[in-house]
């Protein structure tokens, strides 16, 4: 027994000091984190805490588990990058005997055998040294740890999820609900109301939302969304005076997780310059793939292999993953706004409908093009295309400080309009909800649809450009247009009087994707054994 504790030393010292060469050079710092779990702190009421947990690990198939993603939040505060850990970030400092302190970190433990199947931990000496926290300690000290939430004016946590188990994260979250006495967790869908009801520049559009859901005339299926108090209030008198009374008692007495995406999310929604510089990288990147993509398709190549190129081609850069799974949709495929399947095994003489990024450390792209898999429009298409290409032309220029984001959607939607009406597709403009069926726009960042709760641009939030038409077949319009679909999406950094369109090295104009697809690229010249 002895020989086997002095091997596990050896391993774990060996798997502490071991050099990982050649590593990025390029990630945020430990400083970066710092500066905003300070920034949250000044926006901290008084007497509060905030608490952050990390994303549990999920199983892919049995014992093998899916390549772990840290929630964002927790990345964002810390830069720890692996399961089983809770952040504490109070407004004041808290005294244990002597010692003052402001935050305190639970971490997973160091496992020497752990890591030599699954990989290096930082345990909470790691995090001391290398993310710059004082009071770091292992996860299974948090359950005895005193702290008294109790005593707190506000406890700030997001939508705690109910299905970890008796895990470490299970045994985390038990362990805080049961030392804030929390015996109901907030309500996913009463927060997202909650937030939209405050920060939307229409307020009254979403009273009417609510409505729906009293009535049963909306997606959200849940009990609980539809009894809500304040809610239940501003269904049954669905005036400006309660709208504006709801408001305010959300305001003055935010609930756990309404309060922690109002702080979270106004740090999120403005990029530092560190920030920045990853997202144009993950952007350059991916509208770089774009084009490669572009010089390479022809009508043999399957979906799948599609998306495999631009998998090659964020890998040869350095993106660790895709920021959301790829859609490479050909003909038909590209009506189904979220398709990942990517099985059609030929795409033919179709458009295709690409809507694939990068995750740079953490940071997504979201880029979407549409292209001729042989080179060349075909009038129809080209006539839906141009229109999408127009109002993504009329979008940029709203794209600055002070333009509310409504507005963006309310342009583009009135071109597609205007334009779907001159082509005889629609015989009314209110029809154009027929063929654009999502949003213009959204935040981007960490998350690649991002957090924000400011309904005016400000400078330095980075948004997607993305109109689309989609036209599936049997729509109320003359066959021809059947099956066409064209989405195009770039992303911006708001300015003060301009944007900055960072996805520009992949073609938009149609004249220019045409060139793109005429010149060869070095996937042309791959050629592996045939398989029997």
């Amino acid at each position: 027994m002895q020989k086997i504790n002095i091997l596990i030393v050896l391993i774990a010292t060996t798997l502490s000091v071991s050099a990982q060469n050649s590593l990025p050079d390029d990630y945020l710092t430990k400083e970066f984190h710092a500066g905003r779990r300070d920034a949250l702190r000044k926006l901290m009421p008084a007497n509060s805490v905030t608490v952050v947990f990390a994303y549990p690990e999920r199983v892919f198939s049995r014992d093998v588990n899916y390549p772990y993603h840290q929630n964002p939040d927790l990345y964002y505060f810390t830069g720890y990058k692996e399961p089983d850990a809770v952040l504490l970030i109070f407004k004041e400092d808290q005294h244990r005997g002597d010692t003052a302190y402001n935050e305190l970190f639970f971490v997973r433990k160091r496992n020497a055998l752990q890591e030599q199947w699954t990989g290096r931990r930082l345990g909470a000496e790691g995090v001391q040294q290398k993310l710059g926290f004082k009071y770091a300690y292992t996860s299974d000290e948090f359950k005895n740890y005193p702290v008294d939430f109790t005593k707190f004016s506000n406890i700030f946590y997001d939508n705690l999820p109910d299905d970890l188990g008796s895990g470490t994260m299970g045994s985390l979250v038990k362990a805080f609900t049961e030392k804030a006495h929390i015996t109901k967790p907030d309500n996913k869908y009463i927060a997202q109301a909650y937030s939209m009801l405050v920060n939307s520049t229409t307020p009254s559009n979403l009273a009417a939302r609510i409505k729906r859901i009293k009535t049963g005339m909306s997606t959200v299926d849940d009990s609980e969304y539809k009894n809500d108090p304040l809610l239940l209030q501003l269904v049954n008198q669905p005036d400006s005076a309660t709208l504006a009374d709801v408001v305010r008692k959300i305001k003055e007495h935010p609930s756990p997780s309404f309060g922690y995406n109002q702080l979270v999310a106004s740090l999120r929604e403005i990029k530092t310059p560190e920030e920045l510089a990853l997202l144009r990288k993950s952007v350059t990147l991916s509208a770089v793939a774009h084009a490669e993509v572009m010089r390479a398709i022809n009508e043999e190549m399957s979906e799948t292999e599609i998306e495999g190129m631009f998998e090659y081609v964020h890998k040869k850069y350095g993106a660790e993953a895709e920021g959301y799974p790829p859609i490479v949709g050909a003909g038909a495929n590209g009506c189904i706004l979220h398709y990942i399947e990517n099985n059609v095994t030929r795409v033919d003489n179709q458009l295709v409908l690409m809507d694939v990024a990068s995750e740079y450390h953490g940071y997504s792209a979201d880029i979407t093009r549409t292209i001729p898999a042989n080179g060349k429009f075909t009038s129809d298409q080209k006539a839906i295309y141009d229109l999408v290409y127009n109002a993504q032309e009329a979008v940029f220029p709203l794209c600055k400080e002070g333009t509310p984001f409504s507005s963006l959607n309310e342009k583009a939607t009135e071109v597609l309009a205007e334009g779907l009406l001159d082509l005889g597709i629609i015989k009314d403009k209110k029809d154009v909800s027929l063929y654009y069926i999502h949003g213009c726009s959204h935040h981007m960042g960490l998350d690649v649809h991002d957090k924000s709760v400011t309904p005016v641009l400000q400078q330095n939030m980075v948004i997607t450009v993305e109109p689309g038409i989609y036209i599936p077949k049997g729509s109320p319009c003359d066959p021809k247009w059947w099956d066409i679909a064209v989405r195009i999406e770039d992303d911006v950094v708001i300015g003060k009087a301009d944007c900055e369109i960072l996805s520009k090295a992949a073609p938009r104009k149609a004249s220019d994707v045409e060139a793109m697809t005429a010149k060869k690229s070095p996937f042309n010249n791959m050629s592996f054994p045939s398989l029997k």
